[in-house]
């Protein structure tokens, strides 16, 4: 039985259950559609309670699902990548217990959007990406899928964007400790995190809050790799670490295996703060700041046993010191200069840095693999910064709402893409963004809003070995409705123009050797324009009861300029190629969630779970010509659960679990099958008094694995490799099996 296939049908049935007992329980005189209020409330009202939270219902006219942190917090989540598998249609392709760069509707990484507090987290991977796995939980308010945008909006994010929105300080009053434990059953090694925050008022017009988090954490994960001439004739679902316990080495095409061990182990120190006063007739100004100081050490060891005889081949050490940090610094105003007209103002600069220094080492002493040598080492640098601003007026008159203004954005990257480059280079980027919304709002029963955002880029590439200046600007409108027939029913419909921007290292006008084949060269291209995309979004939303929501969304992209690897000309050995917009497809899906108690069976004190994403999308691969699936795109994506409150005794408990479907990734040189086992987390917790949560909680109970199964083809040149492999001519074949171990979290919470 497909394990995968009966859970995500069984979140389905869930949802279809529910939103069928929620017509017939639904009340004429439900709550008015509106984000959560945030009114004030004391600390221990949001930590210690016995309350079930579920997904916010929005009054926005655009698609955007809410979350608040409460909706996560009993798993004790401990970065926002950990928060994102419980929302609908959220991936990764990391390593087990790694939940890094997410990736929305199942499409590259590049085409999802991050931002920290409505602004952008510059990153350090050469797409452009920000590693959600850095950000803590522990700070976070709340956090926002805006599916499509508005025109005041960031039009970034084909697939959908990030906004992580960090602790307020007028939404509670007080403060909570913590201290934990992570616990990897693996190794049995306990790694500690503690917070403190505290929120409170100086006068009656000034908030404030400041936090800080410590978290420390270990990954020790293992991984086996058989490799073979030819596909394996034979068949072992054990995989087992020892091989001479393996069918697969008596297989004749069987030529080598590898036993790796890799151990993540590292920090992060984050904190947040934020001051707002209050002034005149509804004026505000805030200033907020953000930081997070990452530390990381991974460590691998790969033993190497040659073919059937299982002979020592040689050990290699791998040692890479990470070192990243992120800062942003924001302010924003609010100034009423009349009953009908509003001026905003903001201004923000953030920053990423990256030192990693990675060291290869090389052995072939099979008693001691700690007898090596150093082989190579490489060291990366990166420095990417931002200064951003914002002016808008609002004006309102009656039904009708206009906000015209503008969005800049000034951005400066220097060092090496991924380690890839051989060149110092750097990027200057200048963006322009003035919009125009108008909206037409009836109350709650319809909303019209639209729009469009103007794009202006300006960016200068400069290398040691060439430079280039590229200008151009792109009309990005947008329309959404939003009809609310009764309090517990919400529809909604939205087609706007997103853009994603090219990766740096496609940008740099530099030469590559050996790039896509041996006897290759390709070079950047700094007159790549942006990809871009006509979306459209449609939706219906329920109400459940008081509290719960389900709703259900269809979507489909055309993206048009995708890039591409072109060959120019013939260099005689092999070709050179430079990469070009000349690439299309499109992606598709729909989309189930629910969050609701089930009231409708007497049981309010138990909260279900169940999201459920089917995915499909088609575009033309760049090398072989065959039309197929964006690359690592799942087919579906689920994640079922429940949370059941005993209010006599004051302890709550559950579980969730989530999984995906198979994906197939397709490269120039390999095609990668990559599929994972459903991940399982539970949690208890036991609240004492008012001011105190004890609770353990724990995640991959089940022990996932990762599959990864590779067709790798040769060849000198690129021409060679696609003739092999279109006759299916294989260098190589490689299973490979991952494993990390359960993860438990002992916590204790705090407020006062």
């Amino acid at each position: 039985m497909n394990v995968s296939r009966l859970l995500g049908g069984a979140a389905i049935a869930v949802l279809a259950t529910t939103l069928a007992a929620g017509a017939a329980q639904a009340q004429d005189n439900a709550a008015t559609v509106e984000t959560p209020a945030t009114e004030e409330q004391r600390a221990n009202e949001i930590l210690v309670t016995g309350q079930i939270f579920f997904r916010n219902r929005t009054a926005d006219p655009n698609p955007v699902l809410s979350y608040d942190l409460e909706y996560f917090q009993k798993f004790e989540p401990v970065s926002v990548g950990e928060m994102l598998k419980r929302v609908p249609g959220a991936t990764f392709t990391s390593d087990v217990l790694e939940y890094d760069q997410v990736q929305f509707r199942g499409l590259p990484g590049g085409f999802t959007n991050v931002l920290i507090n409505g602004r952008r987290a510059p990153g350090g991977e050469s797409d452009g990406t920000f590693f959600v796995d850095r950000i803590p939980a522990e700070l976070v308010e709340r956090i926002e899928i805006v599916r499509a945008p508005r025109p005041d909006q960031p039009s970034d994010g084909v697939a959908g964007t990030l906004n992580v929105i960090t602790k307020e300080s007028a939404s509670f009053e007080g403060g909570f400790g913590k201290i934990g434990a992570l616990l990897n059953t693996r190794d049995g090694v306990f790694r500690p995190s503690a917070a403190a925050a505290f929120a409170g008022k100086i006068g009656e017009k000034t908030d404030y809050w400041i936090a800080l988090n410590y978290q420390k954490r270990r990954n020790p994960k293992s991984k086996v790799s058989y490799r073979f001439d030819d596909v394996p004739v034979t068949d072992d679902k054990r995989f087992p670490g020892d091989p001479s316990k393996s069918n697969y080495v008596t297989d004749p095409e069987f030529h080598d295996f590898e036993a790796q061990s890799d151990t993540r182990d590292g920090s992060d120190l984050s904190g947040s703060a934020e001051i707002t006063t209050r002034f005149g007739d509804g004026g505000r100004l805030r200033l907020n700041g953000f930081f997070v100081d990452t530390h990381r050490d991974e460590d691998e060891q790969s033993v190497t046993l040659d073919d059937a005889s299982l002979d020592f081949d040689g050990v290699e050490l791998q040692k890479e010191r990470i070192k990243q940090q992120t800062y942003a610094i924001t302010a924003d105003a609010r100034v009423p200069l009349s009953d009908s007209f509003e001026l905003g103002l903001a201004g923000g600069w953030n920053q990423y840095r990256e030192n990693t220094r990675t060291s290869v080492f090389e052995g072939d002493n099979e008693n001691d693999y700690s007898d090596v040598d150093l082989d190579e080492e490489e060291t990366l640098h990166i420095k990417d910064s931002e200064w951003s601003g914002t002016l808008f007026g609002n004006y309102e008159a009656g039904a009708f709402k206009l906000k015209i203004g503008s969005d800049f954005l000034f951005k400066t990257r220097d060092g090496l893409n991924d380690g890839v480059l051989t060149d110092i280079f750097r990027i200057r980027e200048n963006r322009y963004s003035p919009y125009a919304r108008l909206t037409y709002d009836l109350g709650s029963s319809l909303t019209i809003d639209g729009g469009a955002r103007y794009e202006i880029v300006d960016r200068k590439v400069t290398a040691t070995t060439a430079s280039a200046k590229y200008n151009t600007g792109i009309l990005n409108p947008s329309l959404s409705l939003r009809w609310s027939p009764t309090g517990a029913d919400q529809f909604r419909a939205s087609v706007a123009r997103t853009i994603r921007r090219p990766d740096y290292d496609l940008l740099s006008p530099i030469e590559y050797d050996e790039t896509p084949g041996d006897d290759d060269t390709t070079t950047g291209n700094p007159d790549l324009r942006n990809q871009s995309a006509w979306g459209v979004d449609v939706g219906y939303e329920r109400r459940i009861g008081g509290s719960g929501i389900a709703g259900v969304n269809f979507f489909y992209r055309d993206i048009t300029d995708l890039i591409e690897l072109v060959a120019t000309r013939d260099n005689g050995a092999g070709q050179d190629f430079r990469p070009q917009n000349i690439g299309d497809g499109q992606a598709w899906g729909v989309e189930f969630d629910l969050s609701a108690p089930l009231t409708f069976l007497g049981m309010p004190d138990t909260g279900v779970f169940a999201n459920y994403t089917y995915l499909d999308s088609s575009t033309t691969d760049p090398f072989t010509g065959e039309k197929r699936r964006f690359n690592a795109q799942p087919h579906h994506v689920y994640n079922v659960g429940f949370i059941q409150t005993v209010k006599a005794a004051d302890v709550s408990f559950g579980a969730t679990i989530s999984g995906r479907s198979k994906s197939l990734e397709s490269n120039f040189d390999e095609t990668v099958e990559l599929r994972y086992d459903p991940d399982l987390e539970a949690f208890v917790e036991k609240r004492i008094g008012k001011h105190i949560v004890l609770r353990v909680s724990a995640q991959n109970l089940l022990d996932r694995v990762k599959y990864e199964e590779f067709r790798k083809y040769d060849g000198d040149s690129l021409e060679e490799i696609l003739q092999n492999r279109a006759a299916g001519d294989l260098d190589e074949y490689e299973i490979e099996r991952e494993h990390s171990g359960p993860l438990v979290q002992f916590t204790i919470r705090a407020a006062f």
